[in-house]
């Protein structure tokens, strides 16, 4: 009776080890999703997604904690977030790690995003808030909510950035499956998130995004600026359409919430 019992546990076990073999191959086997074709034949990206993560608070790993603002209470507290630079931590310079601690001290007063700055790239990517991806041959326009963004990615005719900027010059191309976008031309202004995660104007960011479903994009970053960081990094997460029968970007004006802030102290008289 023992021999049979393990008889039988042996061929059970080895018909489960066969099951998953099988289930295994047939997974490694099944082909890449393929996006639909927009008229020249290339990947269609076009539609409205949105980040659901916290990147925008802390690219890297970080606690949940209390709002900058205490009067705030938990209506502007820090979610925890997992980070989404790979290998968990940035490669700053030791001055450019002083500097990154620096400006999170002093977040309240020189987050661009405070004062309704242009979030920069890769930033204005995972913010909380959509963007639009308009498609065409020539060009790819991305159009976001927070303060009127838009960036023109050239598919053709490829220059060098006439001038620095907060959005940078970005330069498009197709490898297969995935739009590859190659932006310099950056000023030094924006941040990566609200922790105070800086670069140079040296920057130089290559973004990837491929569809791996019909609701999500894989968003791939890779990070180059030799002023502030020891050698290049990267950060990935998905992206999601939004699916709403009406979904649109809606407008997010917001100079005008932060006019006091900025010019309060030009007034006659203070406001109350």
């Amino acid at each position: 009776m023992r021999n049979r019992l393990v008889t039988l546990t042996t061929v059970t076990v080895i018909a489960a080890a066969g099951v998953l073999l099988t289930t295994t191959a047939g997974t490694a086997q099944a082909p890449a999703y393929r996006a639909p074709r927009a008229a020249d034949g290339k990947p269609n990206l076009n539609g409205i997604w949105q980040a659901l993560n916290t990147a925008n608070w802390d690219i890297e790993a970080h606690a949940a904690g209390p709002s900058v603002v205490r009067e705030l209470g938990a209506s502007a507290a820090v979610p925890a977030g997992l980070g989404v630079v790979e290998g968990g931590e940035i490669p700053y310079r030791p001055e450019a790690l002083a500097k990154k601690k620096e400006n999170y001290t002093n977040r309240l007063k020189l987050d661009p995003e405070i004062k309704c700055y242009l979030p920069g790239v890769p930033r204005s990517t995972y913010m909380p808030f959509p963007f639009q991806i308009i498609q065409s041959q020539q060009h790819i326009m991305m159009v976001h909510e927070f303060a009127g963004a838009v960036r023109t990615i050239y598919m053709e005719n490829h220059v060098e950035a006439p001038a620095d900027s907060w959005m940078g010059w970005s330069n498009g191309r197709w490898e297969g499956e995935t739009l590859v976008v190659d932006t310099k031309g950056f000023n030094d202004l924006s941040w990566f998130d609200r922790a105070g995660n800086h670069h140079s104007e040296a920057l130089h960011v290559i973004e990837r995004f491929t569809a791996r479903s019909p609701e999500t994009l894989m968003y791939e970053v890779t990070i180059e600026d030799p002023k502030v960081f020891t050698r290049p990094w990267k950060m990935s997460m998905p992206l999601y359409r939004r699916v709403e029968r009406n979904a649109q970007i809606m407008e997010f004006r917001c100079v005008e919430f932060v006019e006091d802030l900025i010019y309060g102290h030009l007034r006659k008289q203070p406001s109350k």
